[in-house]
C-alpha cells in the first residue's frame, strides 16, 4: 500500500502565536500513525519560484489515513492556531508504491 504525504508551504507571520501549534499538531499526527519527515529547516529553491519560507512534509501509512488525519476532529480543533499565525498551501499526495 502506498503511503500518504502531507506537504505544506508555510509563511509564519506571528512566531509567538505559532509556537502554540506544533506540539498540539504533532499529537494528532501521531494518533493517525503519521510522522514528520521535514519540519522547517534550511531550503534552497533550485527551479521556479521560491516556495514560502517553511516546508513541512508528513508521512502517513496511507493516502486515506492522511486524509482522515486532516479531516479529524482532533486536528480541526488545533488548525485554527496555525491559521491565526501563518498562511500557506497544503497538499495531500499519494506516494509511489513501485
Amino acid at each position: 500500500m502506498a503511503k500518504g504525504y502531507v506537504i505544506g508551504q508555510i509563511e509564519i507571520n506571528d512566531l509567538e502565536a505559532y509556537k502554540k501549534y506544533p506540539g498540539k499538531a504533532q499529537e494528532t499526527v501521531e494518533q493517525y500513525g503519521g510522522r514528520y519527515m521535514v519540519r522547517g529547516g534550511p531550503l534552497v529553491s533550485i527551479e521556479g519560484d521560491a516556495p514560502l519560507s517553511r516546508i513541512v512534509v508528513l508521512e502517513f501509512p496511507s493516502y486515506e489515513r492522511a486524509q482522515e488525519w486532516y479531516n479529524s476532529d482532533d486536528y480541526q480543533a488545533v488548525i485554527g492556531l496555525r491559521h491565526a499565525a501563518s498562511y500557506g498551501h497544503m497538499f495531500i499526495v499519494e506516494g509511489h508504491d513501485g
